[in-house]
């Protein structure tokens, strides 16, 4: 099968946008069909299909071979290409819309008859798009158009991350939506920025309308830095929180920004206001939030109507095939079909009964439109350093907020009374319960926790970064990695024992101080084992960050953080060391708007007390004035997470009691 395309230079391409303007094509362009007929590895031409027809005898002769062909072989031939898009031979001028010709393709309308379509052939754009030989693989297809690393960004793309921007451009100058499914860690946000600044730069003082991203409430911190961090010149909206704007209002403010932020909560919450917004883009960053495509959230979203999408997501499917339908309806409305003819033509076949014929054509069918690029792909993990650090901002949920303040509070009317040694030890208490309160609630509330169940409730949705923690750690999962997960307090261990195991149905070991000396070694050797079956190794950062060799993990999460970069570096080396032969990606976990950023910022900018910050921990803070202490200390408010709408009735019974046994999983 054969579809020709318009031919059109990459300048002409990737021209400048003007204002309002529409994709160029999409999958309802019309592009041209032809077949030819393969006997054997021989393409027929016209006349040879002729005269094979007009023969009697089982047995032919073509290009010096003698091939058995029947006569019923021949009508099945041509009965296929009388009812299919033109006649079979070597050209033809018939048209279809791209999404029937794509579908044909890859369907099995014509195996009925007994003629599989063996492989497809592109031209013009469509080759772009369908890249060589049907593959997505920008390495492979020389006539991909590749972009030049945007002037004005701030950062250096890596040559993966730059083949992902020529991608996204591609497919949103074309008029297709794109998902982006690249590894955890291989910087998916970094590419959408990157898009979003090559359009700033080709069309500078141009008003394009603003791109809506729709991401969950653990990253939207995230994201506004990172826009800012690699594309200052962007205007940023974040749309959340009880003063957001609505109406009117934030129509005329989001039409003065380039991007507006938001959650998938608030997207079905403030549907209505974000509805009657003409978006220039839609982006969807953890696009599995909308995996359940019968949920509201995920119709919400879906319903948005923009002329450019993009999903970005490293597990497009984690259960079912129906989370693929969903995240690919919100990037090609109805390419897959309705739901019921999806299950149909393809979940029923694929996931009941292992159809390789279906699985291959729904392959076939979305290679197009998502790119997924892996850490263990030689073009990729050459281009990626031994060791990858981030730091993962997380906002505290609303119970956390109530309790920080609530501590802050305290602490700055009781810095007023006291002084000396009872001073310093009162701020350096207040700022432990501020840092537990910043894990979870239930890390600061872990004295009341047996008479009060609902305080020693360690469900992940009480905590912004218990519930990005278990985002990640559920990513790594589905890439086959294993963890380390770093925390400071006991307490806090066993709790993220107790929600990893809930959440995401696997069982963690955690080491600690009161880990008998013989049971460590064989947490170890478990751990080291590689076969899967422990990919999560909790440590308290005491017992765990020194003398161990554990190079089965590539991921290590400082879910709380020392302040101190020395010990911080020496807890990652447990992963980054000799033997060690994958990239390390270290995760520093940091509540937005508490203490635990500005203090980073600190040891960050290298001011006058970092010094004293490397050498002792805490202690410095206790001698700064209450001034100084509150604009360390005080919260704020913009960083705090919506409530949730509506609790899960299994986090009332996820509770961690003090009297649980010390060991794998267990302890106080």
């Amino acid at each position: 099968m054969r579809i020709d395309s318009e031919e059109i230079s990459q300048e002409d391409w990737f021209k400048p946008d003007t204002p309002g303007e529409r994709p160029r094509f999409g999958l309802d362009a019309l592009v041209r069909v032809s077949w030819r007929v393969a006997l054997g590895e021989h393409l027929l031409t016209d006349d040879e299909l002729r005269k094979l027809s007009s023969l009697n005898g089982p047995l032919v002769r073509v290009q010096g071979r003698w091939v058995e062909l029947r006569s019923r072989d021949i009508q099945q031939v041509l009965e296929a290409a009388s009812a299919g898009p033109g006649e079979v031979g070597e050209s033809n001028d018939d048209q279809m819309p791209l999404r029937d010709a794509l579908q044909l393709a890859y369907s099995d309308r014509l195996n009925a008859a007994g003629l599989p379509v063996l492989g497809m052939e592109a031209s013009g754009w469509a080759a772009w798009l369908c890249g060589s030989g049907g593959e997505n693989d920008l390495g492979k297809s020389a006539s991909m158009p590749m972009l030049e690393q945007p002037e004005c960004f701030r950062g250096e793309l890596r040559p993966y991350q730059l083949s992902g921007l020529s991608w996204l451009a591609f497919l949103d100058r074309a008029g297709f939506g794109a998902c982006l499914a690249d590894d955890m860690g291989l910087g998916k946000t970094i590419q959408l920025i990157a898009l979003l600044q090559w359009e700033r730069q080709r069309a500078p003082g141009a008003t394009l309308g603003p791109t809506l991203l729709i991401v969950p409430m653990s990253v939207v911190g995230n994201w506004v830095r990172e826009i800012r961090r690699f594309a200052p010149e962007l205007e940023v909206l974040v749309h959340h929180g009880v003063e957001r704007l609505r109406g009117d209002t934030l129509i005329e403010q989001a039409a003065q920004h380039d991007v507006v932020v938001t959650t998938f909560a608030l997207a079905y919450r403030d549907r209505e206001d974000l509805m009657s917004i003409r978006w220039h883009r839609i982006g969807l960053d953890e696009a599995q939030n909308i995996k359940n495509p019968t949920a509201k959230q995920s119709e919400a979203v879906r319903a948005f109507v923009s002329p450019r999408r993009v999903a970005l997501t490293g597990t497009p499917v984690e259960n079912r095939l129906g989370e693929l339908w969903s995240i690919m309806d919100f990037c090609n409305p109805r390419f897959l079909g309705s739901p019921a003819e999806f299950r149909r033509r393809f979940a029923i076949p694929v996931e009941r009964y292992r159809d390789p014929g279906r699985t291959e054509a729904l392959r076939g069918l979305i290679r197009p439109f998502v790119l997924r690029r892996v850490k263990s792909d030689p073009n990729v993990i050459a281009d990626l350093p031994d060791k990858l650090e981030y730091k993962v901002y997380c906002n505290l949920a609303a119970e956390q907020a109530r309790w920080y303040e609530h501590v802050v509070s305290q602490m700055l009317e009781e810095s007023e009374r006291y002084s000396g040694m009872k001073r310093r030890g009162m701020v350096l208490a207040s700022l432990t319960r501020l840092k537990q309160i910043c894990n979870h609630p239930a890390n600061y509330l872990k004295h009341v926790a047996d008479s009060d169940p609902a305080a020693g409730s360690a469900a992940a949705s009480r905590s912004g970064k218990s519930a990005r923690l278990i985002e990640m750690l559920d990513e790594v999962l589905a890439e086959g990695d294993a963890a380390l997960v770093f925390t400071q307090y006991r307490t806090m261990g066993h709790l993220l024992s107790t929600m990893i195991r809930h959440d995401l149905d696997v069982e963690p070991i955690f080491l600690h101080g009161g880990t008998p000396a013989g049971k460590r070694q064989q947490m170890i050797d478990r751990f080291q084992e590689r076969d899967g079956s422990v990919p999560i190794f909790i440590l308290s950062l005491k017992a765990g960050g020194f003398g161990l060799n554990l190079t089965a993990a590539n991921h290590v999460f400082h879910y709380d953080r020392w302040w101190n970069p020395a010990v911080e570096r020496q807890a990652t080396d447990r992963a980054f060391r000799i033997g060690q032969t994958r990239t390390v990606q270290v995760h520093k976990y940091i509540c937005s708007g508490t203490l635990e950023e500005r203090i980073d910022q600190m040891i960050e900018s290298k001011i006058e007390l970092a010094e004293n910050v490397v050498g002792s921990g805490e202690q410095w803070l206790t001698d700064l004035s209450t001034d100084q202490l509150r604009r360390i200390v005080e919260l704020r408010h913009d960083e705090i997470a919506d409530e949730p709408e509506e609790e899960d009735p299994a986090d009332d019974v996820l509770t961690v009691r003090a009297s649980a046994g010390a060991g794998i999983g267990g302890g106080s």
